[in-house]
C-alpha cells in the first residue's frame, strides 16, 4: 500500500480581523497539524515609512488606522514618545481623560474579541450581545472626537478638546419613532461624563451575560480548554506581553509595573491565568473588562471633581486658544508656525509603551530635529504572537487553529503595518 504523505492546505480566512489579509499555509497529518506558516504582508501599507514624511502631529490619525479596534491606545503610545523628546507636562486632567478613554478603547477590543471569539468556534449570540455594548462605546468615542472609530483625539501636550457638557441624542425619524427615541435618550440627558457613568453601572451585567453563554458551557470549554498551552518560560522566551502573557500565569502588566499618566494613582488587580491554555486567556480578558470598568469609574469621579486645562500652555507645541490667537501677535504666529510647520522635535530618541488591549505597544522614535520624525518603528504585540503559531498550532486537530487565532486576539493593521 502507497504511504500517505503530509498535505499542505491553505487556512482561512477564518477571524473577521484577518479578514482574507492572512495567509496561513497548513502541513497536515490526516486531521492533525504538523507545522503551521503564517503569511504576511498583504495589508502592508508602509506605516513607518509614510511617518517620516508627514509632520508629528499628521501622523496621529495614522496610529487609529494601525490596531483598529484599539484605536486610541494606540495614539497614546506615539504622543507619549513625542511627549518624551519634547520633555512636555501634560495636564493631570487630560492625563485622566487618557486613562479613562484607554479603558474605554480595551473594552471595545475585548469585546471585539470575545463576539469573534465566540463566532470562531460556533457561538453565535455571544457576537450580537458584544456589539450592542460597543455601541455605546462607540457614542463615547463619537461625543469627543466627531469620530466613531479613528479618533486622533489624543496630541502632543493633552487631548483635542475637554469632554462636551452635552450628549448628541437620537432624533425621531421614519423608522424609529417618537416613543422608540425616548427611550433610547433616557441615559442622554445629562453630560458625557453622566452616560459614561451609566454605562458603567450597566455593564458588569452583561459581563455576567457573556459568562452565562461561555464560561460554564460545555461545548466551550471542550473548544478551549486544552488548546494552544504557553508555558510560563515560554511565554516569556516567545516575548508575549498582555493577556498571552498574564494568561500562562506571570503577572505581568505595564499599568502596575511601570506606571504611565495617573494609573499609579486608581486601584485595580490584574487577573492572571494558571495552565496557560486558551480558556485561561479567556477568563483573563473577561476579568480584565471587569477592572477597566472600576478604573472607568474612578476617572469619572475625578473629573467631575476637578476641571481645569485639557492642554499644555506650551504653545510651541500646542496651539493657542482662538481668542487669545485673534487679538495678541504672537500668538497667531505660534498657532501660523503650528498649523504650517508642526512642531519640531528636538533632537534625540525615545520609546514610549503602553499597555495595550493586546500587550506592549511600543513607539520608538528617533528625532534629527526637524518637524517630522526622522525614524519610526512600531512594536506591535499582535506581530510576536502570531510568530509563536506555529509552536501553539503543533500537534492540535485542524478545527483548533481557529480557537488558537481566537484566542491570539490577532489584528492585522498593527501586524502588517
Amino acid at each position: 500500500m502507497a504511504e500517505i504523505k503530509n498535505y499542505t492546505l491553505n487556512f482561512g480566512p477564518q477571524h473577521p480581523a484577518a479578514h482574507g489579509v492572512l495567509r496561513l499555509v497548513l502541513e497536515l497529518d490526516g486531521e492533525v497539524i504538523q507545522r503551521s506558516d503564517p503569511h504576511i504582508g498583504l495589508l502592508h501599507r508602509g506605516t513607518e515609512k509614510l511617518a517620516e514624511t508627514r509632520t508629528w502631529i499628521q501622523n496621529v490619525p495614522y496610529m487609529d488606522r494601525l490596531d483598529y479596534v484599539s484605536m486610541m491606545a494606540n495614539e497614546h503610545a506615539y504622543v507619549m514618545a513625542i511627549e518624551k523628546l519634547l520633555q512636555v507636562d501634560v495636564p493631570v486632567r487630560a492625563q485622566y481623560i487618557r486613562v479613562m478613554f484607554d479603558e474605554i478603547t480595551r473594552l471595545l477590543n475585548h469585546l471585539l474579541w470575545i463576539g469573534c471569539h465566540g463566532l470562531d468556534v460556533g457561538a453565535m449570540a455571544v457576537f450580537l450581545y458584544a456589539f450592542r455594548e460597543r455601541e455605546d462605546l462607540f457614542d463615547m468615542y463619537e461625543a469627543v472626537s466627531g469620530a466613531r472609530m479613528h479618533a486622533a483625539y489624543y496630541r502632543p501636550g493633552g487631548v483635542y478638546r475637554d469632554l462636551p457638557e452635552v450628549m448628541p441624542q437620537y432624533l425621531a425619524n421614519k423608522i424609529r419613532g417618537e416613543k422608540v427615541v425616548k427611550k433610547l435618550n433616557e441615559n442622554r440627558q445629562g453630560s458625557l461624563l453622566d452616560f459614561i457613568e451609566d454605562f458603567t453601572t450597566r455593564f458588569p451585567g452583561y459581563v455576567d451575560e457573556y459568562e452565562t453563554l461561555l464560561t460554564d458551557n460545555r461545548i466551550w470549554k471542550q473548544r478551549l480548554v486544552g488548546i494552544g498551552v504557553v508555558t510560563p518560560e515560554r511565554a516569556l522566551q516567545l516575548g508575549f506581553t498582555g493577556p498571552m502573557l498574564r494568561g500562562s500565569g506571570i503577572e505581568w502588566d505595564l499599568r502596575k509595573k511601570q506606571p504611565y499618566e495617573v494609573y499609579d494613582q486608581l486601584k485595580f488587580d490584574i487577573p492572571v491565568g494558571v495552565n496557560g491554555d486558551s480558556y485561561d486567556r479567556y477568563l483573563v480578558r473577561v476579568e480584565e473588562m471587569r477592572q477597566s470598568n472600576k478604573i472607568i469609574q474612578q476617572c469619572v469621579r475625578w473629573l467631575r471633581a476637578n476641571p481645569g486645562p485639557v492642554m499644555s500652555d506650551n504653545h510651541k507645541v500646542t496651539s493657542p486658544k482662538r481668542v487669545d490667537m485673534k487679538s495678541n501677535m504672537e500668538e497667531l504666529i505660534h498657532h501660523f508656525k503650528l498649523f504650517t510647520e508642526g512642531i519640531h522635535v528636538p533632537t534625540g530618541e525615545a520609546y514610549a509603551a503602553v499597555e495595550h488591549p493586546k500587550g506592549e505597544f511600543g513607539i520608538y522614535a528617533i528625532s534629527d530635529g526637524a518637524n517630522k520624525p526622522y525614524r519610526l518603528k512600531i512594536r506591535a504585540p499582535g506581530f510576536v504572537h502570531l510568530s509563536a503559531l506555529d509552536e501553539m498550532a503543533k500537534g492540535h486537530m485542524l478545527a483548533d487553529a481557529v480557537t488558537i487565532i481566537g484566542t491570539q486576539d490577532i489584528v492585522f493593521g498593527e501586524i502588517d503595518r
